[in-house]
């Protein structure tokens, strides 16, 4: 063994677009960010041209603590690109800021250690000009 940190696997990687941007180009700096409202305060995701529930146009991207749980998940035991380790588990994470806020990816976790209620913590993973926002078990006490 060569002591050398295995690369991660090829993914295919979102197109970057004025909405989306900051989500997956923060992980740069080490922060996950959210689209909120400075109006009403809400967040949502994904990040949309004016907030959802006041109609303003007053949304940018917010950085949040990356910590939530996760509220359901599969098990992929299919490669579907050439790389893909399987099987691997897909989550919706329900993030701490607000109920229903979700994020969906993968935990990089053994699948069969995956529970819905698990506490979660985003990890990223860089290609190219792109932060994968991924999660990995906190080791909290289920909420």
């Amino acid at each position: 063994m060569s002591g050398e940190a295995a690369s991660p696997p090829e993914r295919k990687l979102p197109a970057l677009t004025r909405e989306t941007e900051a989500f997956w180009t923060g992980g740069k700096d080490g922060q996950l960010l959210i689209q909120r409202c400075s109006q009403c305060g809400t967040y949502q995701h994904p990040p949309l041209p004016m907030c959802s529930t006041c109609r303003t146009e007053t949304v940018a991207p917010a950085q949040v603590s990356g910590k939530g749980r996760v509220k359901t998940y599969t098990v992929n035991h299919q490669a579907w690109l050439p790389g893909l380790t399987e099987p691997f588990a897909i989550a919706a994470i329900e993030l701490d800021e607000q109920p229903e806020l979700y994020v969906f990816s993968n935990i990089l976790a053994q699948p069969d250690a995956v529970r819905s209620g698990m506490r979660v913590k985003v990890s990223f993973e860089n290609h190219e000009d792109v932060w994968l926002p991924m999660f990995v078990p906190d080791g909290e006490t289920p909420q």
